[in-house]
């Protein structure tokens, strides 16, 4: 199965001059928890629900002037829409991330995939609960979302 099968597409995206408050504002709205990060019709980065929280409030940001470029994920990870579930469940694993951004083979956004959508493409077999205790484990150093693969390079 590949992940053109199970990623949500038409995904809303933010800038990075969007404030804080906005982003947090649409994520309620959307009832998502992240948004891709674009400028110049590129993946800027990810901001998450956490990176809301963790970077900007708990460190006493005020979320009306605070900017997402400054609290976002920079380094994310990604697949291709023709890859398969099993890939992205390993990419996911190694990262120990919840979500990919899915680019076409132009390096387009065309979508995003959650660890739920691929729980639920998946169904009860033995790999998503190897998935899911990997990715729920203990964090690792690479749980930030870095890798020598990026958009763009």
């Amino acid at each position: 199965m590949k992940l053109s099968d199970v990623m949500h597409r038409n995904v809303e995206v933010i800038s990075g001059d969007t404030t804080v408050r906005e982003a947090a504002q649409k994520m309620c709205n959307l009832d998502v928890g992240s948004l891709p990060v674009c400028a110049n019709d590129q993946i800027a980065g990810l901001v998450t629900d956490r990176d809301l929280v963790v970077r900007s409030l708990a460190r006493g940001d005020d979320p009306g002037k605070a900017r997402v470029v400054d609290v976002m994920t920079k380094d994310v990870e990604w697949c291709f829409e023709d890859d398969s579930i099993d890939d992205a469940s390993r990419k996911m694993c190694e990262r120990q991330i919840q979500r990919l951004i899915v680019l076409n083979r132009d390096k387009k956004l065309v979508g995003i995939v959650s660890l739920a959508d691929l729980v639920r493409a998946k169904g009860n077999a033995p790999a998503v609960t190897h998935v899911v205790e990997e990715i729920k484990s203990p964090t690792k150093s690479s749980a930030a979302g870095t890798s020598a693969q990026h958009v763009g390079h």
